[in-house]
């Protein structure tokens, strides 16, 4: 038998329009004490009249102390429903993807949250961010298996996340075995190897695919900057769609040597170059040696963590865009990226429509683009949409 989680007059609301946040100020503590659940246990959510909504996972220490599983207050998450989640995933993302390289799960747009899970053809990463999760690892892995039965499952389960959820950090294979502590992938016709334990999240960051496969349409016989490269996921993609040069900073060696790797994988490590270094550091200096690019990537890491970040963030987002457009050719390109899902849909282009009128160029913007389709947005919930790219050709002012 479930606790009851009930919500105070009028809160439901947001969850009937398809919402599935619980907000730990829109409980009825008169009825429902938070410190009486546990974090991860599984409750039936109830609205001010006691009519049962849905099945939620908790935990009463958080903000969002409340994520909703299931409309079906009689359906709790188990291994079942985990493996019938995967499925619905798997055949979604197999519609776009022929080469089984993507996000397979996506937290809450796929009835999961607080479980990620990237597939590398015969490898699956899993990374689990919530209690509720990790109480189901043992189900989760076991679903994988019965679902996709790959050769190798890596648990990555480290990061700022799990600290917030009071989870220990660990990195785990826990079926079969790596090569090089890497697993294999095809993006866009361009051969990887990502680094699955050593490297960042999963150890690839599929949701720019379709920015890049933009991209590639625009390098061949272009002189390519790559700012914030990681392995090359931009980079070594333009090198092997034809553009005739490629440099790429990142501020990690390791990440640069990876770059290289990658670049030798696809037959086109004579045309990348690596400058290892803080990448506004980096540009002042490229800058500074006469260096001119006719398109420039710059896809950093999220300058905006938190809503209280927006000021400090978009600052940072105004300072590297400026440098980099101070590298430019006359009729160059830029691709702004940002991961930041506090950063407003609408900023980044004002950005640099300021920036054209500072440096006296002018601004158009060709494409916006988002994450892909692996990366499935709730309409309900705009968090789930949080990237942007936007590519903007930048002309002398007319």
């Amino acid at each position: 038998m479930l606790n009851s989680l009930r919500l105070k007059p009028k809160t439901e609301r947001r969850l009937k329009s398809g919402h599935l946040w619980i907000y730990s100020n829109e409980i009825d503590t008169s009825y429902t004490s938070l410190k009486s659940l546990t974090a991860g246990e599984q409750v039936v959510v109830e609205a001010a009249s006691g009519k049962p909504l849905g099945v939620a996972v908790v935990n009463p220490d958080q903000l969002i102390c409340g994520r909703l599983i299931s409309r079906s207050p009689s359906q709790v998450l188990d291994a079942s429903l985990i493996v019938h989640r995967l499925k619905v995933a798997m055949s979604s993302r197999e519609l776009w993807y022929p080469h089984q390289c993507y996000r397979w799960v996506y937290g809450d747009s796929d009835g999961l949250p607080g479980l990620v899970i990237d597939r590398f053809g015969d490898v699956a990463v899993i990374q689990i961010s919530s209690v509720a999760m990790e109480l189901l690892r043992d189900d989760i892995v076991d679903a994988v298996h019965k679902v996709a039965s790959p050769s190798t499952i890596v648990l990555k389960n480290d990061g700022k996340l799990r600290v917030v959820e009071g989870l220990d950090e660990y990195v785990d294979v826990v079926h079969g075995q790596l090569q090089d502590d890497c697993a294999p992938l095809i993006e866009n016709d361009t051969r990887f190897m990502a680094p699955v334990i050593h490297g960042q999240k999963t150890g690839w960051f599929y949701d720019h695919r379709e920015n890049r496969a933009q991209l590639n349409r625009l390098v061949k016989g272009k002189r390519v900057l790559d700012v914030f490269s990681y392995v090359g996921g931009w980079g070594v993609q333009a090198a092997n769609h034809g553009a005739s040069e490629v440099h790429c900073v990142d501020a990690s060696a390791q990440a640069l040597d990876w770059v290289e790797e990658n670049a030798a994988l696809n037959g086109v490590e004579e045309k990348l170059h690596c400058w290892e270094g803080d990448a506004f550091a980096a540009l002042k200096q490229l800058r500074d040696a006469g260096e001119r690019f006719d398109v420039i990537v710059v896809d950093p890491p999220a300058f905006i963590p938190r809503r209280k970040d927006v000021k400090a963030g978009e600052q940072a987002y105004k300072r590297i865009n400026q440098i980099a457009m101070r590298l430019l050719n006359k009729d160059g390109m830029i691709v702004a990226g940002s991961c930041s899902m506090h950063l407003a849909d609408d900023r980044l282009p004002d950005i640099l429509r300021v920036l054209g009128r500072e440096l006296d160029r002018e601004v158009l913007i060709q494409h916006v683009g988002s994450q892909g389709a692996d990366h499935p947005v709730l309409p309900a919930i705009p968090e789930t949409r949080y990237l942007k790219a936007v590519f903007a050709r930048v002309l002398p002012t007319r």
